[in-house]
Formats: C-alpha cells, structure tokens, sequence
C-alpha cells in the first residue's frame, strides 16, 4: 500500500483535521466508515506473540509491615523491572471505586459537547491543561487515532477551577493516590537496586507527575490506526489505569506482547530515565496501542516527569551502582534536555544513544 501520492495534499487534510478540535471522536460521530489517509500506518516490523507470556502481577500486600513480605516484593519487582520493564500491581492502596471514578470522568470529559471540550483545544503543551488529538500534527508521521488530555499535577499542581468540572474532583484525588504510591513504589525500586529506601525519592524521582487521558474510538479499519505508535517513556516510572478492552502491547524478545486487563489493577513501567540513573540495571521497553473494531477505549496514564520545567537537578548514574566493572553507560543530563531530545526523535527508544558514553 502507498502511504504517499499525487493526490495526497497532507497539509490541507492536517490543517482540516485539526481545525475541527473535534479530535477522531469527531470523526467517528460524523458517521465515517473508512479511515482517512492521514491516519494510515505502515505495516509493523514485529510479529504479535503467540507463545504465552506471563506478565508478573505483584501483590503489594503488607508491603510496609511485613518485613519477609517486603523482601519478595522487592526481588519481584527487581526480576520484573530488568527482564520485562513491565509489571502489574494489585493490592495497591487505590480504592476501586476511586479507579472507576478516574475511568467515568475520562471518558465523561470526552463525551461533552464539542463546543465544550473546544475551550480546552489548544496545541500549547506548555500549559497546565490542555486537550487535543495529536501534539506533534505537525511531523511527518501518520496520526495517531486517539484524543487526549493533559493535566501537568505535580510539581506545581494547577488550582481546581483551572480543570475541566466533569472530572475535576477526581483528578485532584486520583493524582493525590498515584503520587503515594509513585513514592512506595520508588521506595521498593531503591531496595531492589541495593539503595537505601529514600534514595529515588531523594534525588526527585517523584517531584513531578503529568496525568494524560486518553481516549481511543472503535476504528472501521483498524488493521489500518494506531493508537499509539511504538515508543518508550521518557520519564522515571509510568503509572496506567487501562479498562477491559485492551489494546496496550510491549515489545519483548522482537515480538508483541499483551497486556492483560486484571480488573482492580494498575500496570506499571520503568521508563528511560530510570534505566539511565540506574545504568541500564533497569529496563525500559518500547511499547504501543493498537487500535480496535470495539471501543471506545480509554486509558489514564501517570508519568513522573517534572517535564519542560528546568529544576536545575542533574541526573546521571547513580554512582553507589558503578565499580571499576561497571563503569557509568550515560552522561549527565537534566530532565528538560531529556525531554526536549527525546521529542525531536517522536519518543523513540533510540534518544538514549545521544546520552550514552
């Protein structure tokens, strides 16, 4: 199939596409039954699994009072974070009724009327809210097809009117949960690195924490979108509440992997940044969303990121990790120069090479 072609003016169909701030739910709900040609991916590399992998579910049960308890957690989560990047966590400390609320109100803020959710149309990533379809309609790649939005939550949390009223309470308290458990969870990470427990949270692992919502509608030819394509996290750790339709794969051994709904759930990855301080002892791995028949689908995704916002704090390999064996693989950087690299590369895993000694 030719993705490119004398009568393909991108350009006009992009800017036509983004003037409508209706997002690809706009176009479902006009009634479209083929995919237009500014959503068409190239075929994928790698074939989906078959062989049956079992994504580790770790129950954090008694994790801070029981001491034998905590010390399995830790080696499952160490086994976990360096052979998969991956995990679920069950037992977590968040309420399922707080989870499903978080689900309700994502999906609530994008079954408003178009003239409502248009206030919150912008393409300024730079600002605390913001909602649209694709942050980067001006690049080169097909578009993804899904709807977001954004809301920046930690370090400097936005004031409550400042966020949409449908989920406004939720997010508030969502992100209040995800931060206490962020901070355990980097606890267990440290121990599983051989650190004392604070060390992550010490050196601000946790400072920062961006909540995207995603909402992805059923595609008429979804062998055709992606949802989202293949890309690695440029953040410390990521914190996902999916719902029961699935979609979310990871790429482990060259092949496609799935992510299994487990209601009650949160999945949990190790990002690019986590691998860098940790000098690749942990494993960030690439991973997407395919889209589907059925939908929509929608996902609440947690980064522990401070983002664009210049803290000043280097980050580098932790040097209690490095010997004369185990010599430090990156150079210094700060989380906006991350940032800032891995977008120009479109989140692909390679950004780390430009850090690597």
């Amino acid at each position: 199939m030719a993705f490119t072609g004398d009568n393909f003016d991108r350009k006009t169909e992009l800017k036509a596409f983004d003037d409508t701030k209706s997002g690809v739910k706009g176009l479902i709900d006009s009634g479209i039954t083929k995919v237009p040609r500014i959503f068409i991916q190239p075929p994928d590399d790698f074939p989906l699994s078959t062989d049956h992998f079992d994504l580790p579910i770790i129950n954090l049960h008694d994790f801070n009072s029981d001491h034998v308890r905590r010390k399995e957690i830790v080696n499952e989560i160490k086994e976990a974070s360096s052979m998969w990047g991956f995990f679920q966590v069950i037992n977590h400390g968040i309420p399922v009724s707080v989870l499903e609320e978080m689900r309700d109100g994502a999906l609530g803020f994008f079954d408003q009327d178009d003239q409502v959710k248009k206030e919150w149309y912008v393409t300024d990533s730079s600002k605390k809210m913001f909602y649209n379809s694709n942050v980067d309609l001006s690049s080169t790649l097909p578009v993804r097809w899904r709807d977001s939005f954004h809301c920046r939550m930690a370090p400097d949390p936005p004031n409550p009117e400042d966020l949409p009223s449908v989920c406004r309470d939720v997010l508030m308290e969502y992100s209040n949960q995800v931060i206490k458990l962020g901070c355990s969870l980097f606890e267990l990470l440290s121990e599983a690195l051989g650190l004392g427990s604070t060390h992550l949270n010490d050196i601000g692992c946790a400072d920062g924490l961006a909540i995207i919502c995603h909402y992805y509608p059923a595609s008429p030819q979804p062998e055709l979108t992606i949802g989202a394509r293949k890309h690695s996290d440029n953040d410390f750790l990521t914190v996902l509440l999916q719902d029961h339709i699935g979609g979310l794969q990871f790429l482990h051994q060259s092949q496609w992997v799935k992510v299994p709904f487990v209601p009650g759930a949160l999945v949990v990855n190790i990002g690019d940044l986590l691998q860098l301080i940790s000098n690749d002892e942990l494993m960030s791995t690439e991973h997407r969303v395919v889209s589907s028949s059925f939908g929509p689908r929608v996902s609440v995704a947690c980064f522990f990121t401070t983002g664009m916002v210049d803290t000043g704090k280097i980050f580098e390999p932790i040097k209690e990790l490095l010997t004369d064996q185990n010599r430090a693989k990156y150079r210094a950087t700060t989380m906006k120069e991350f940032v800032q690299h891995s977008h120009s590369k479109v989140f692909d895993k390679s950004s780390m090479l430009h850090f690597r000694i």
